[in-house]
């Protein structure tokens, strides 16, 4: 294999499937019958690309991750500004990317990258939209919409055929729950839930499963109730938070909420 493209020699590519010229393919990759892929596309050592895929674009996946059938990855933005400029789809190592979900590249107006982290799971029907930058170790459940320009961080999890809106963050190791539309940002470790989401407390179960320490979920609450009560707007109650904490787990969710956005944060009820 060469850095202008190739297939690996040990690659292992079914005869009705169609590498085009300049394809990059890795060492052990595994292409299944009548899977497309695209002159542009990178896949990385061990990657398996099940039956019936069409990888395209300038799209870059990393090794050992699985995508399985009728996806199509890499195809242009689903934004009416865009206007063909070159953009990029680059997926992180050891994803499982369950049938018929679909990623986008970016946009210009976005910064030109759509980007996946590692060690995620997309099941079925999942849409991840231009310039959508996610984390690492992140669950997007069946149908779930990842609108332009949102920012997942890690851990996060997104229960099934919830929508999230254009250009909001969800912080790491936050929870949303099933059949909810997030139209705000969402502080890390929070919990949401409701067709309209609302911020409705943390997410104890994920802390206690990353084996995070009992002072730092007694802090992380703590600072919740005070984010509920206290007095102010909402940015004033977090920054306040800043004082006298010894948790890094709060420190993150006061930078969280200080920090810049475009759009305001669900607040606790």
């Amino acid at each position: 294999m060469t850095a202008n493209g190739g297939v690996d020699p040990t690659a292992l590519v079914h005869a009705s499937a169609i590498v085009e010229d300049g394809a990059t393919i890795g060492a052990n990759c595994r292409i299944g019958p009548f899977c497309v892929i695209g002159a542009q596309v990178t896949l990385g050592a061990g990657v398996e690309v099940k039956s019936h895929v069409v990888i395209t674009g300038d799209t870059e996946v990393g090794d050992e991750t699985v995508i399985f059938p009728f996806s199509v990855i890499g195809e242009i933005p689903q934004d009416l500004k865009f206007a063909g400029e070159d953009t990029r789809l680059i997926i992180g190592k050891r994803n499982r990317i369950r049938e018929h979900v679909t990623m986008n590249t970016g946009t210009a107006g976005g910064g030109h990258v759509t980007r996946i982290g590692d060690d995620g799971l997309f099941m079925a029907g999942c849409h991840v939209a231009h310039d959508a930058q996610i984390g690492n170790n992140v669950i997007l459940v069946n149908n779930v919409a990842v609108a332009g320009h949102v920012i997942i961080e890690d851990d996060v999890i997104v229960g099934g055929l919830s929508g999230l809106h254009q250009w909001i963050r969800i912080g790491r190791g936050a929870i949303i729950g099933a059949l909810s539309m997030v139209t705000a940002d969402v502080v890390p470790h929070g919990l949401v839930q409701g067709p309209r989401g609302e911020l409705d407390g943390l997410n104890l179960v994920g802390l206690k499963r990353r084996g995070v320490a009992r002072s730092d979920i007694a802090a992380l609450r703590a600072a919740f109730q005070a984010l509920k009560t206290g007095d102010g707007a909402f940015r004033d109650r977090a920054a306040a938070l800043a004082d006298g904490t010894d948790s890094d787990y709060v420190r993150e969710l006061v930078a969280f909420v200080t920090g810049d956005s475009d759009r305001g944060f669900l607040t606790p009820k």
